[in-house]
């Protein structure tokens, strides 16, 4: 069973590493995890051996409170309640401590720079006022901040050192010194013991206590203000959660807080509104933005029985769905579980990290007592001595060393998330890194996952008599093949006639009667078997089969009439992503069941290096052995249940997001935008984790090396360089905040898009392995104003290739031009004529 829990009272690195030590003890406990950053801790563990109640009194003994983790929305806006009330608690601290700090400054050190101090402070027959009002100065410092000696003490208790133990030892130690040195004036001056009085007088370390606890609550606040940023993606997702839902109920609209809504309540979103759950659309069309999500900028239309996602928003449109997923349960809530335990778990570039802070502490303890008692053997005055002790204990951070991993991994699982990349463990953003070769499955990964008509050649007939025929023929059928054809020709506003005897022979094709013509669509086994020589289209057949493409042959009558080419094309983002794999030093491997022209087709098409074609589910895993074998780290892109195997045996396994569930819950990243250059994306946002990762731990280590023997004085008697107390205290804040500043960083990253306009159909293969041109096409480029967007493009390229004469028509809204391909020469006139009636202005021909 895996629970997770909310942990109180850690401040440090140290923390989190004794709070782990003392739950991983508990017989039953399988793994535990504990996240600093965001107060929580996984643990996963046998029921029946071990229950949650057992697991929070193991935190609480450790010297720390815990409690089961509620509701995700409820716990969000806990957490941030809790945020808040820690950093306006820390204002008022700091407030505090500087109006005192400054006062006692003042007092302390005016007279060493010339300021006026009061008569009765000054001179040595004032050293008790002199000592004692610093005293009283300095105790609303110390009360203000009594966490430190709360938690610093108590963990000592515990034997479990944390950095609020050196700051309580620290601070400590400099207070207790200076009531000794206190009590020596007061001795000095009643004895008339000037001598003593003159030894002790600016021996008072009242203001370094002061100073400590100042300057590390200020170092504890900005590194607070600045871990909130690092949470700040999933923050952004709960602030999408709409509080309410609008649902109907016996016919009318009722508005009901989003926890009641069930599953099957047909929820009513009009314009502007957020989808408060998963659903499917019942009724209505809208465009929804998805961006949140998925990153996708431009807004998705929907209709009916298409899928709407929680937290999505109707930029326009009426629509009723019907609920699908609700709670925890929805896209959303999904979404926020994953990205919440990838960042709480750890990589495993962070043990190293975790060990080292585990027992830095004690160390810390130890080299700063060995400071004391060396200083003291080789002759020096016990006031030097304990300044170093000191200056050691509050110089030395463990605070650097925690958190220079797991700010890093929640900034780069958050930014990941905010791109449509989701990473479900910090393990698989770790190795993503070392990827130095992908195999991807082709179908639905690097092409469209559909087939689409692609080519059509007419003999004896028109083009569009042809395209009427195989509309008409291939509308009743439910192949695949023929729902492409379909699906062009209802695009193209293709009429359809009319038909009767329609039989479908399964593997072969289909017969009918077509206005009293007998008519056959299918391979050209078929026709030929029914005695129609389709020589005359065997040679553009098979230059299609040789492009990857399905030949389907027509007849009417006996007679071939035409061939038209059916193909899954591939994504318009595919060869740009897989440019980019190559550009990253990434072997490029693709990896399909399909026939191997097919599959050499595309790798023609898109430069892929490497093609394994015809290989069933488990050989797909076994081409990933292979691979690994030879001492590649593997990262496997793809969609389907056949790929789980390979996903699941691969180093990093990376589903598209419109996949099925079980190839998801294989993976160990999910793109959601279901776009290959998603994957690269999510390489190159690794890499810049893990670079930042080793950034901060170099900073860390380099600070405690240099920081601790500066401190202990190493570099006194070669250097005369000595640290005092109040700036180790300054160091020590600044480097955590160093590092946690260094990983925001992070938010700076910019995912890498495809060159294309999103308007653009997906081009062919052969538009790509062909490279001839027909000797009859021509080209015109239209200059065009008014079109603003890239439903603006659209329109005009559905009103020129509407055209007879005009085969496609490529437009851009940012260019302000069309360019047409004709197969016949076009007359000006009828193109403006066409653009004009789309509601836009042609403004020249080229």
């Amino acid at each position: 069973m895996k629970q997770q829990f909310n942990v109180t009272g850690m401040s440090c690195a140290a923390c989190s590493a004794h709070v782990e030590k003392a739950v991983r003890a508990l017989p039953g406990l399988q793994d535990v995890q504990v996240n600093l950053l965001a107060g929580s801790m996984t643990a996963e563990y046998t029921e029946g051996q071990l229950s949650d109640q057992e697991i929070i009194q193991a935190v609480i003994d450790a010297g720390y409170g815990a409690s089961v983790k509620g509701k995700a929305a409820a716990q969000q806006a806990s957490a941030a309640d809790n945020g808040q009330q820690e950093l306006k608690s820390m204002q008022q601290r700091i407030i505090t401590s500087f109006v005192f700090l400054i006062v006692l400054m003042y007092i302390s050190m005016g007279s060493m720079v010339g300021l006026p101090i009061p008569s009765f402070l000054s001179g040595a027959e004032n050293a008790v006022n002199f000592a004692l009002t610093q005293f009283l100065l300095t105790i609303p410092i110390v009360i203000v901040n009594k966490k430190y000696y709360i938690n610093g003490f108590k963990t000592l208790w515990h034997r479990a050192p944390t950095m609020d133990a050196l700051i309580a030892v620290g601070s400590s130690a400099a207070l207790i010194y200076g009531v000794f040195v206190l009590y020596q004036l007061g001795w000095g001056l009643g004895h008339q013991d000037m001598p003593r009085v003159h030894q002790y007088m600016h021996d008072l370390y009242f203001e370094s206590a002061a100073m400590i606890l100042t300057l590390v609550t200020l170092g504890k606040y900005f590194e607070t203000r600045a871990k909130k940023k690092t949470g700040e993606a999933i923050s952004k997702l709960m602030d999408l959660r709409p509080k309410t839902a609008v649902i109907l109920r016996d016919g009318a609209e009722v508005t009901v807080p989003i926890e009641e809504v069930q599953v099957g309540d047909l929820v009513v979103v009009r314009p502007g509104q957020n989808i408060p759950v998963d659903g499917i659309i019942t009724e209505g069309q809208a465009a929804l933005d998805e961006a949140a999500l998925t990153g996708e900028s431009i807004p998705v239309e929907k209709g009916v029985g298409d899928t709407v996602i929680a937290a999505t928003i109707n930029k326009n449109g009426f629509i009723t769905f019907r609920a699908s997923r609700v709670g925890d349960q929805t896209t959303l809530s999904q979404i926020i579980r994953l990205v919440e335990e990838a960042s709480a778990s750890k990589a495993p570039i962070a043990k190293l990290a975790d060990r080292v802070a585990g027992v830095f502490v004690p160390i810390v303890l130890g080299i700063a007592l060995i400071t004391l008692i060396v200083w003291l053997l080789v002759g020096q005055t016990f006031t030097f001595a304990l300044s170093c002790a000191i200056a050691v204990l509050v110089i030395s951070c463990p605070c650097a060393l925690g958190l220079a991993t797991p700010v890093a991994i929640m900034v780069g699982t958050g930014v990941g998330a905010e791109n449509g990349v989701l990473f479900q463990s910090a393990e698989a953003l770790e190795l993503l890194h070392k990827v130095d070769a992908v195999v991807l499955d082709k179908t639905g990964t690097v092409t469209e996952g559909h087939p689409v008509m692609t080519d059509l050649k007419a003999f004896g007939i028109s083009e569009k008599e042809l395209l009427e025929i195989a509309y008409t023929l291939e509308q009743p059928s439910e192949h695949p093949l023929a729902e492409a054809i379909v699906t062009y020709a209802q695009e193209n506003q293709t009429r359809s006639l009319s038909i009767s005897g329609f039989e479908a022979q399964t593997g072969k094709g289909i017969t009918a009667l077509i206005d009293g013509h007998a008519c056959i669509a299918g391979k050209a086994a078929m026709l030929e078997a029914q005695g129609i020589s389709t020589s005359q289209g065997a040679d553009y057949g098979n230059e299609l089969a040789q492009q990857g493409k399905t030949p389907l042959y027509f007849a009417r009558d006996s007679i071939l009439i035409g061939v038209i080419g059916v193909a899954d094309v591939v994504k318009p983002s595919s060869k740009q992503a897989i440019d980019q794999f190559k550009h990253l030093g990434i072997d490029v491997t693709l990896l399909t069941g399909d026939h191997r022209i097919t599959a050499q087709a595309i790798c023609n098409q898109l430069g892929i290096p490497h093609v394994i074609a015809e290989v069933l589910p488990q050989d797909k895993e076994r081409e990933v052995r292979r691979l690994q074998a030879e001492g590649k780290t593997v990262a496997m892109v793809g969609d389907g249940i056949n790929d789980a195997p390979a996903l699941a045996r691969a180093d990093v396994g990376i589903a598209i997001g419109a996949g099925t569930d079980v190839a998801i819950s294989s993976a160990d990243v999910v793109l959601m935008k279901s776009d290959l250059m998603d994957a690269v994306n999510a390489i190159r946002l690794s890499r810049s984790v893990i670079r930042n990762i080793k950034e901060n731990l170099f900073w860390a280590f380099i600070y405690n090396c240099i920081g601790i023997p500066l401190a202990a004085g190493v570099f006194w008697i070669p250097f005369a360089l000595k640290l005092s107390p109040m700036f180790g205290a300054a160091a020590m804040s600044l480097s955590s905040v160093c590092v946690v500043s260094n990983a925001l960083r992070l938010k700076f990253f910019r995912p890498l898009h495809a060159e294309i306009n999103p308007q653009t159909p997906a081009v062919s293969m052969a538009e790509a392995t062909d490279t001839r041109k027909d000797e009859s096409t021509m080209e015109k480029t239209i200059v065009i104003e008014g079109m603003m967007c890239p439903h603006c493009s659209g329109h005009v390229r559905d009103a020129l290739c509407k055209l007879p004469g005009v085969q496609s028509a490529e437009v851009s809204h940012e260019t302000g031009k069309a360019i047409c391909t004709l197969s016949e020469d076009v007359a000006n006139e009828v193109l403006i004529q066409a653009v004009t009636d789309a509601g836009y202005k042609v403004v020249g021909i080229e």
